[in-house]
């Protein structure tokens, strides 16, 4: 049985995300690859709001807030009231998180070099169909091809 797009990707992911915890284990960090969008962001500028880090990381705000409460436990980052609106939050990376990102940009390089590796052993690199696949589903997201196919699956005549 060949497996659904969903499977693929989800075991995809796991594949590559597994291997790449792995590797923060083996460099002895207590680093998770789900916090590494919203750390490049953060190094990239700082203090952002949840908002703020969640477009720049391209993440959902949802995926951004749960991601750096973890954070802030482990204390990879601070938060502070916004002198603006006291009701905003304003992250930013803490001492530790700071700390981390030498460590942080030598395996992001070795996780690069990898990935490199990977795209020259397929026929098509990875990395540039799943921007193609992207940008395909910012022009015409997965929902409405859902609904385009059952339209066309529901008019069509039983032969």
């Amino acid at each position: 049985m060949k497996q659904g797009l969903g499977t693929q990707l989800r075991h995809l992911i796991e594949l590559l995300d597994s291997a790449v915890a792995t590797s923060y284990a083996e460099a002895g960090l207590d680093y998770r690859p789900r916090f590494t969008p919203v750390i490049r962001a953060l190094a990239a500028k700082e203090p952002r709001t949840i908002g703020d880090i969640a477009t720049a990381a391209g993440i959902t705000q949802p995926a951004a807030t749960q991601t750096v409460a973890l954070m802030l436990k482990k204390d990879l980052l601070n938060s502070v009231s916004s002198a603006a609106d006291g009701r905003q939050r304003l992250i930013g990376l803490s001492d530790r998180g700071r700390a981390l990102l030498p460590q942080l940009h030598r395996c992001w390089a070795a996780t690069t070099a990898a990935a490199a590796s990977l795209d020259a052993d397929l026929p098509y690199p990875l990395s540039e169909v799943l921007a193609q696949a992207i940008a395909a589903l910012e022009q015409q997201p997965f929902g409405a091809r859902i609904r385009d196919a059952r339209e066309r699956t529901h008019n069509k005549e039983p032969t």
